[in-house]
């Protein structure tokens, strides 16, 4: 089976007060962290959906094909659309945010081998039940994510076939953090790094 991987980050980062994606974790810039952990699998097909140049040829280093994103200001429905035409032909695509500095290879692969078991369900990384990033979708539903409008994701098609959805329990729990702020990124926030 053919599987692909859209890397959405062309979101502005209001709440975090600057571009979120190039700012430093661990010395890394958050949305590398994120490409890192995608980039030794194999999938058949890799792209990063964004407007900054910096994330565009930082991918494009990483391996990834870039997709400029010229209307990022309607919201995450306008990257999910370009992702999900990027897709189209294959058997399924991982649609993936570039803000969890935390998320590993090891759960991508464990949505991977779920997908390749039950390759009609959609695969959405959790934890202790409560469905997260990034969502691995069959590909009849890229059709769908390709029609999304406004600042509503993949979210609102798994909500439209709730019968479909698996979860897939990752590896950890902080790797279903996502960045907003940057009190996010402290141990402070109530968030246990040990986890």
């Amino acid at each position: 089976m053919r599987v692909g991987c859209v890397l959405l980050a062309a979101g502005s980062g209001r709440r975090f007060g600057e571009n979120k994606l190039l700012f430093p974790v661990e010395g890394v810039p958050l949305y590398r962290r994120v490409l890192s952990a995608c980039a030794g699998i194999p999938f058949a097909r890799r792209v990063v959906v964004s407007r900054y140049p910096p994330v565009l040829s930082g991918a494009l280093a990483c391996g990834f094909a870039p997709v400029f994103n010229a209307g990022a200001e309607e919201g995450i429905a306008a990257s999910v659309r370009l992702g999900a035409a990027a897709m189209q032909g294959l058997d399924g695509a991982l649609f993936a945010v570039c803000d969890q500095p935390y998320l590993s290879t090891e759960s991508i692969r464990r949505l991977l081998n779920a997908f390749m078991e039950s390759p009609h369900r959609i695969h959405a990384l959790s934890w202790r039940g409560e469905r997260g990033n990034p969502v691995l979708f069959p590909g009849d539903l890229l059709g769908e994510l390709a029609g999304l409008t406004g600042d509503l994701g993949g979210a609102r098609v798994v909500r439209r076939h709730p019968e479909r959805l698996s979860l897939v329990e990752a590896a950890r729990a902080r790797e279903l953090w996502d960045i907003d702020r940057r009190e996010d990124l402290l141990p402070a926030a109530g968030k246990d790094i040990t986890e």
